[in-house]
């Protein structure tokens, strides 16, 4: 199933690892272990916020997923399922 991890990250355990030299490591196990099919970062609600869009194949995923942004960076963590344009279509043409 396609997801959506939401991560607001915390600003001063981030600003403590840009400090430290550590974000871009941090920030890639975090890749390297979703493996998103899209990966966005930015501000929003004036929070460090990244959003990561991948296939999670069973919700036991969700604790190694979830773990380096609440370990490491203290964010707020958020998953709900997403659908692609090709997902929605295949929906909306069972509603019957």
């Amino acid at each position: 199933m396609r997801v959506l991890l939401k991560a607001t990250l915390d600003t001063e355990k981030t600003n403590d690892l840009i400090r430290s030299g550590r974000m871009p490591d941090v920030m890639r196990e975090a890749l390297d272990r979703t493996k998103p099919e899209a990966a966005y970062f930015g501000l929003l609600g004036g929070r460090r916020t990244a959003l990561l869009f991948f296939d999670m194949q069973d919700s036991a995923q969700l604790p190694p997923l979830g773990e380096p942004f609440l370990v490491e960076m203290n964010a707020r963590v958020e998953v709900c399922p997403v659908m692609n344009p090709d997902d929605l279509t295949k929906g909306l043409s069972e509603l019957g």
